[in-house]
C-alpha cells in the first residue's frame, strides 16, 4: 500500500471515530445516563425522609449517622412555614441540674436527645465512649432562638453536650469531629440577656458581684457589640460604649451610632459588659464577660404600643405554680387587673398548658420563658421595661400574695367609696393615682403573712378561703409602680423600685388595703420552697445564711422536715375577711362553685 493509500485509510478512521464520539446515542453516552439515574434511585431510597420530616418541627444540620455501619454525613434542614433554616447550637450554660442549650432555627420536637461525649481523648467517633439521655424540655425563647435543656453530664463525661434527632445524627458534628462553638459557659458568670430601650442597651449579666440595692460606678464598664456570624472561635465584638449606670446585674450603655441610626438593626445583635480594673487600669486589660446575650427589641411584641395602655398590669416569676396560678389570676382579674406577664423559670409542672387555656378564657395572660436562676431582681427590671410601653401601672407580686380591701368605713374614704369593694376596685384606685398625682410613681400596701392554719393537705376551694390565720404584725410591702417612673439603672430589691427624681411612694393604709400572703401554707407546698429561691441575693433555704431573716421560716433551719407542730404554726390572729369577701362576691349563686373550682377541678 502506497503513502496515499495510508493516508486516506487514517482520514476515514478519524471521521468515523468523530462521528460516533459525537453521537447523541453513543454507548459511552448511554452508560454515563444509566449510572446517573441509579445514583439517583439510590440516592432516593438511602436518604428517606419520614413524613414527620414535613411537619414544624426542629431538626439538624451537618448531622453524622450514628451507625457503625453507615458513618456518611447528611444535610437536613427545618421544614417551617415554607421556610428551610439549619439549626446549629449556638451556646451552653451549665446549671446545678441542668445544661441548657441555645440553639438557632429550631421549634418543640419530641425526638430530640442529648448525646454526651466521654472526657478521654479527642471529640472524634470511635476513640471513646458517647452517651444519650432524653431531653428535659424544649422551649421557644426571645422570638430569636429555642433552648433545650440536658440533664447534667455523668461522670467521666464532658459538658460539651450536643443533640441528635432521631436517626439523623448529631448536631454540629462534621466527619467524626465536634465543630463550632465548644465553649461551655457557667451560669455565675456570664451576660445572659439584653434589652432595647429607647437608644440605648440594657444588658443583664452575672458575675459583676455588684451590691445588692445600691447604684454602682458605671466607669469601669463597657457594652461590646458583635455583628455577623458566630464564628468557631465565639463572637468577634467590633464596637464599644462606655456604660451610663450599672447596679446589681444590670449594665445600661448608649448604642453605637452605626446602630442607634437604624434601630432595627439592634435586633440580634450580640453583645456583652467588658470591665476594666479599678487597679492601674490600662484599655487592653478590659476583661470581656463570656456572652449569650442577643439584643431583643421587647416592644416589637407589644399589641398596644401606639394604642391606648392598659391601666394596670402584674409581672410575676414563678417556678411550678400551676395548681396556684388559677386563682390568683381570676381573682385579681375581678379586681381590675388587665394583663399578665408571667415570667417562667423552668418550671415542669406543664404550666404553659394552665396559661394557654387561661388565654383561651380571654384571659389577658403572656408566659415568658426565663432560664435564668437566682434572678429574679434582673427579671423584674426587664419585665418594667417589656412593660412600658403597654401599662400605666404594674404590680409586682408572687402568686401567693393577694390584695384585700377591707370594709370601708366613713372615716377611710379617702382613697376608695364606702362598704365592700366592687368590681375593678384595684384597677380603679391606681387610675385615681394616674389622673390626680402625677409625682405618685410607686404604691406600697403592707402585707400579712398567713400560716398552714390547722390545715394538713390543700385547702380544696383555694387559698383565699382555706387559710384564715397569720401572724399579728405586718412583713415588708409589695408595691405597684409607674414604669416610666423608674431610675433608668432599673435597681430594685424585689419589694420595691428606685425612682426618678422628681417621683415619690405612698404608703396605702391598711384599712384602705392590705396583701394577704400565704407564705407558709401546708407542708407538701411549702417544703418547695427548699429546692431554690428565685431572688438573687436571698439565700436558699438549704444555705446556712441568715437563718434568723424574715425571707426564711423561723425555726424551721435548712433542712425540708417538717416540724410536728406545722399546721399550727404562724397563727396569732383568725382573719377570715378575704375569705367572706371572695364567697360572696365571686362564688356562683347558683351552685356555690368560685370560678377557680369549676375550671380545674378543685372540688373533686
Amino acid at each position: 500500500m502506497d503513502y496515499s493509500d495510508q493516508r486516506r485509510k487514517r482520514k476515514r478512521i478519524l471521521r468515523e471515530s468523530y462521528s460516533s464520539s459525537h453521537s447523541p446515542l453513543s454507548v459511552r453516552s448511554l452508560l454515563i445516563c444509566f449510572s446517573f439515574l441509579t445514583f439517583l434511585y439510590l440516592l432516593s431510597y438511602t436518604s428517606h425522609f419520614p413524613a414527620s420530616a414535613f411537619r414544624p418541627v426542629l431538626v439538624v444540620s451537618n448531622l453524622s449517622l450514628l451507625s457503625s455501619s453507615n458513618s456518611r454525613t447528611v444535610k437536613a434542614l427545618q421544614v417551617f412555614d415554607g421556610l428551610s433554616q439549619p439549626l446549629k447550637i449556638e451556646n451552653r450554660v451549665f446549671f446545678p441540674d441542668h445544661v441548657l442549650l441555645l440553639v438557632s432555627g429550631g421549634k418543640k420536637n419530641q425526638e430530640l436527645e442529648c448525646v454526651y461525649y466521654g472526657k478521654p481523648g479527642k471529640f472524634r467517633k470511635g476513640n471513646f465512649d458517647f452517651g444519650k439521655k432524653k431531653v428535659l424540655s424544649v422551649d421557644e425563647y426571645d422570638g430569636l432562638s429555642s433552648i433545650v435543656r440536658c440533664p447534667l453530664p455523668s461522670v467521666n463525661y464532658s459538658s460539651v453536650v450536643s443533640l441528635k434527632l432521631g436517626k439523623n445524627g448529631i448536631l454540629g458534628e462534621k466527619n467524626g469531629f465536634l465543630v463550632r462553638n465548644q465553649t461551655v459557659n457557667s451560669w455565675e458568670n456570664v451576660a445572659y440577656a439584653a434589652a432595647l430601650d429607647g437608644d440605648t442597651v440594657v444588658v443583664f449579666v452575672k458575675g459583676l458581684n455588684l451590691r445588692a440595692g445600691r447604684e454602682s460606678d458605671p466607669s469601669p464598664f463597657s457594652c461590646h457589640f458583635g455583628l455577623g456570624k458566630l464564628g468557631k472561635n465565639g463572637t468577634k465584638y467590633m464596637m464599644s460604649t462606655k456604660a451610663l449606670t450599672a447596679a446589681q446585674e444590670v449594665v445600661r450603655c448608649p448604642l453605637p451610632k452605626s446602630i442607634s441610626k437604624n434601630l432595627d438593626k439592634a435586633q440580634g445583635v450580640r453583645v456583652t459588659v467588658g470591665l476594666t480594673p479599678r487597679v492601674h487600669p490600662r484599655s487592653h486589660d478590659r476583661v470581656l464577660m463570656p456572652s449569650v446575650a442577643k439584643i431583643f427589641d421587647l416592644g416589637s411584641d407589644s399589641k398596644k404600643r401606639n394604642d391606648e395602655k392598659y391601666e394596670l398590669c402584674v409581672c410575676t416569676m414563678v417556678w411550678n405554680q400551676a395548681s396556684a396560678i388559677r386563682e390568683w389570676i381570676m381573682y385579681h382579674s375581678w379586681l381590675g387587673v388587665e394583663k399578665w406577664f408571667i415570667y417562667d423559670n423552668n418550671s415542669d409542672d406543664r404550666i404553659d398548658e394552665v396559661i394557654q387555656e387561661l388565654h383561651r378564657e380571654n384571659y389577658n395572660v403572656t408566659r415568658h420563658v426565663w432560664p435564668w436562676i437566682k434572678t429574679q431582681e434582673a427579671g423584674f427590671s426587664h419585665c418594667a421595661l417589656r412593660a412600658k410601653d403597654e401599662c400605666n401601672w404594674v404590680s409586682f407580686m408572687d402568686v401567693d400574695e393577694y390584695f384585700y380591701f377591707p370594709y370601708s368605713t366613713p372615716r377611710h374614704q379617702l382613697f376608695r367609696t364606702l362598704g365592700y369593694a366592687p368590681q375593678n376596685s384595684l384597677c380603679a384606685l391606681v387610675a385615681n393615682f394616674s389622673s390626680s398625682s402625677s409625682n405618685i410613681g410607686e404604691i406600697r400596701t403592707s402585707c400579712h403573712s398567713f400560716g398552714p392554719s390547722g390545715l394538713n393537705s390543700p385547702p380544696p376551694q383555694g387559698v383565699t378561703v382555706g387559710y384564715t390565720c397569720r401572724l399579728q404584725s405586718p412583713e415588708r410591702h409589695k408595691s405597684i409602680v409607674r414604669p416610666d417612673a423608674l431610675d433608668s439603672t432599673l435597681l430594685n430589691v424585689v419589694h420595691h423600685f428606685h425612682l426618678r427624681k422628681g417621683f415619690n411612694y405612698l404608703n396605702l393604709p391598711q384599712s384602705t388595703a392590705v396583701i394577704n400572703h400565704y407564705k407558709y401554707q401546708v407542708w407538701e407546698v411549702f417544703r418547695a420552697k427548699f429546692y431554690r429561691r428565685v431572688a438573687t441575693y436571698v439565700a436558699d433555704w438549704q444555705e446556712n445564711q441568715n437563718e434568723g431573716s424574715r425571707d426564711r421560716a423561723p425555726g424551721l433551719g435548712t433542712e425540708a422536715i417538717e416540724p410536728p407542730d406545722w399546721p399550727q404554726k404562724f397563727c396569732e390572729v383568725w382573719d377570715t375577711g378575704l375569705r367572706d369577701f371572695v364567697l360572696a362576691n365571686l362564688a356562683d349563686v347558683s351552685t356555690g362553685l368560685l370560678p377557680w373550682e369549676r375550671i380545674s377541678g378543685l372540688t373533686g
